[in-house]
């Protein structure tokens, strides 16, 4: 079985049970059956970290770009421009609106999102978008900056099948985390039912939101193979097909990641 994790953070995970080792937590996932990971950046300021980890393995790739709800530090589109260009980065983001966490007027927060997808249409490479009580502005605004151009994921979904239509419409695949195994998640599950094989991405979004039965613990990479397993179960279909298919996305999304003979 070939299982990519689309989206993780592997620089924000507790290394402390092993011994600060990433090494153990690639071997577990690896076990697993997650050969490919692709590791996000929330901070500008914590890029080279995230860039050194995509160097170090020939298996991770990285993304470049400054969370909706980070305040600590501004962007300059034409640095986002350059770092994005970087051979290791093969996404622009994650970036999105996010009005659950955040008050007061979020103008900012939309020109930011702004300055993101104009950067993905300038290097061609896809976004990852999150979005959080935002859904209205979050499609208005990829409608407005033309992001169909540079096209991308929406990380983490958690909307309704209005929204996961509309995203579709523009170009973007719909990925789904560990959220999805949640009792109270029937719309989502019933999105998940909805959307096509060949739009599907899976994530951890580690260390967060670990997936039933590790629900409550820090999620890791490994741990895809729970949403992936339920996934499955859900369409009705074998989990290594969805495994096979949902990492064609994968490649097929992200083109500058290279799928590695295992």
């Amino acid at each position: 079985m070939f299982l990519v994790d689309s989206h993780c953070h592997l620089d924000l995970l507790d290394l402390a049970p092993d011994q600060g080792d990433l090494n153990q937590v690639i071997a577990r996932a690896r076990n697993f059956g997650v050969h490919y990971f692709l590791n996000v950046c929330v901070k500008l300021a914590d890029f080279p970290v995230v860039l050194k980890t995509a160097e170090q393995f020939p298996f991770v790739s990285a993304s470049v770009g400054l969370h909706p709800n980070e305040t600590g530090e501004d962007i300059d589109p034409d640095k986002l421009v350059s770092l994005a260009q970087h051979e290791k980065v093969v996404a622009v983001g994650e970036t999105g609106l996010d009005y659950f966490r955040s008050e007061g007027d979020l103008e900012w927060q939309r020109e930011r999102f702004r300055t993101h997808i104009r950067a993905a249409n300038t290097v061609l490479k896809p976004l990852i978008v999150h979005t959080r009580d935002a859904k209205q502005d979050t499609i208005r605004i990829m409608g407005e900056e033309g992001a169909d151009r540079a096209g991308g994921v929406m990380h983490c979904f958690t909307e309704d099948w209005q929204v996961a239509k509309q995203a579709l419409d523009m170009n973007f695949y719909i990925s789904f985390s560990g959220i999805i195994t949640f009792k109270n998640a029937t719309v989502i599950q019933e999105v998940a039912k909805q959307v096509p094989l060949d739009r599907i991405l899976l994530e951890t979004d580690s260390p967060y939101l670990a997936p039933v039965p590790k629900r409550g613990t820090p999620n890791e990479p490994a741990y895809v193979r729970y949403t992936a397993e339920y996934l499955a179960e859900l369409r009705k279909m074998s989990v290594d097909d969805l495994a096979e298919r949902t990492t064609q996305n994968f490649f097929k999304l992200f083109r500058g990641a290279v799928r590695p003979h295992v």
